[in-house]
């Protein structure tokens, strides 16, 4: 097999995200999903005359996903990607769409995404769809015994991991400390309070060891990016963010096939990511790591090779994961304190871009030039890596 490389030949050059610290957003819908790609376009010095790909997967009462994005903008891609693996989908949708423009199956390709529970149960819309369509072997063997989702894997996640290492939950609640941190330095976060590691512990245990703050939220939220060629890229509005390596690896669908409840399958595509850029741990200057829970975020920490196994709980404890610490992450308050809408990937891509550009105001990573997005999706289950980078990091 010959070299499996995609370094450098591509880059995310116009970002945009919408979130509110009411949770709400007033759109919804297709008419949110495209206000986000305008702006994204409009980010980069684009319009649609430019795309020819498209990158769709949204909430479940969607039907079509990428095929009735296009219609609606009233554009024929000929790249189109509806992968849908959870909260990781658009770390995917990235390394797909870089691969599909390296080698020439298109040129400008958009990834979008938008989804709103909170303001759609409070218009009284009801936007779940029923538990089990179709089959699935969750409602067979999981369901019955009581497993709560989506937080039942995760707290489990959670107690393996104290059981196995030692780690308590007082380091769990420091990683929503320096999180909320974060949060508090961006004017669109849905929580922006301080809060202690008391904090955390005091609030109510929603599934052991999990407290309630330890768990994201559920919020509005959308957001867009637009992937070029780096050739294209050099003439663009704004400063590219080069894809430097990008990788994806899942090993199970049910949390009770997981090979190993304390590792993720994040060990196989943080490695193949870094390995690609040729970077290491101590190259990134930015990690913007899922963190629907704060063992999620915990797992990156140690799949990614930041610290060894089991040692995630020490490593964060003395807050180096907030400002000015020595490893900046979630900088834009994360899905814990920023925004969760459900598939929270779009926005770990939108913040580290923004970071390589210098754009983020009091929260800015000074001289920042590699940022590492790593999405996770279903229970643990598919995990997504993206390194980007600045010119300098080429």
């Amino acid at each position: 097999m010959g070299e499996r490389t995609l370094r450098g030949a591509t880059a995310v050059v116009g970002v945009a995200d919408a979130a509110s610290p009411t949770g709400e957003l007033p759109n919804r819908g297709r008419a949110l999903e495209a206000a986000m790609i305008a702006e994204a376009l409009d980010d980069a010095g684009l319009t649609l005359r430019d795309v020819d790909g498209v990158c769709h997967v949204g909430p479940s009462t969607y039907v079509g996903s990428s095929l009735g994005l296009a219609e609606y903008l009233g554009i024929r891609p000929v790249f189109t990607e509806g992968t849908n693996v959870g909260g990781s989908s658009y770390e995917v949708h990235l390394e797909h769409a870089a691969a599909a423009i390296a080698t020439g199956l298109c040129e400008v390709v958009v990834c979008t995404y938008a989804e709103t529970p909170r303001g759609d149960r409070n218009r009284g819309i009801d936007s779940e769809m029923p538990l089990w369509i179709g089959y699935h072997p969750e409602a067979e063997w999981e369901a019955p015994f009581g497993l709560w989702q989506p937080m039942g894997p995760y707290a489990l996640a959670a107690s393996r991991h104290m059981a196995q290492y030692g780690t308590t939950p007082e380091q769990l609640a420091q990683i929503a400390v320096s999180t909320r941190q974060w949060a508090a330095m961006n004017p669109r976060a849905r929580y922006q309070s301080p809060i202690t590691v008391e904090d955390v512990i005091d609030s109510p245990v929603l599934l052991s060891p999990l407290h309630r703050l330890d768990c994201c939220l559920v919020t509005d939220g959308a957001g867009a990016f637009v992937l070029t060629s780096a050739e294209r890229a050099a003439d663009l509005a704004k400063p590219p963010a080069y894809v430097l390596g990008a990788a994806s690896c899942h090993d199970h669908d049910m949390i009770s096939q997981m090979p190993d409840i304390t590792v993720t399958a994040g060990a196989v595509s943080g490695r193949r990511a870094f390995d690609m850029a040729g970077i290491t741990t101590a190259d990134v200057d930015v990690l913007m790591a899922y963190d629907s829970f704060t063992i999620t975020a915990l797992l990156h920490l140690e799949d990614l090779g930041f610290c060894a196994k089991g040692e995630g709980g020490s490593f964060v404890e003395d807050g180096k994961l907030g400002p000015g610490g020595s490893l900046p992450m979630n900088t834009n308050g994360g899905g814990l304190s920023y925004t969760h809408p459900g598939m929270y990937g779009m926005f770990l891509v939108v913040e580290a871009v923004r970071q390589l550009r210098g754009e983020c105001d009091s929260r800015q990573v000074p001289g920042a030039t590699v940022a590492v997005a790593h999405g996770a999706g279903g229970a643990l289950s598919a995990m997504g890596t993206v390194v980007l980078g600045t010119r300098e990091a080429l």
